[in-house]
């Protein structure tokens, strides 16, 4: 994963995706997506399910979509005392 795009703003998206067989409708598959991508426009994530709904026979059934940021401003606290030693 490329520290820039992490830098601009993307974030680690993991989507479950469920379809439907193309042979036995009733069936669901499940396929697991994950890509670097920026929240909540997901351009990467849509760009992959019009591909699918476009060129693949198994319709889609439901995504459900979660993101988390890999780089994030460091944590810091305030120090409450201060020792020092000879």
């Amino acid at each position: 994963m490329s520290l820039a795009l992490q830098l601009d703003g993307y974030r680690l998206t993991t989507a479950d995706i469920l379809y439907h067989w193309p042979d036995h409708p009733d069936l669901l598959q499940n396929f697991i997506w994950q890509q670097l991508d920026i929240a909540p426009e997901f351009p990467e994530l849509t760009r992959f399910l019009t591909y699918w709904e476009e060129n693949l026979d198994g319709p889609l059934h439901s995504v459900t979509v979660a993101s988390k940021a890999l780089v994030e401003p460091a944590e810091f606290r305030w120090a409450t005392c201060e020792l020092k030693l000879h």
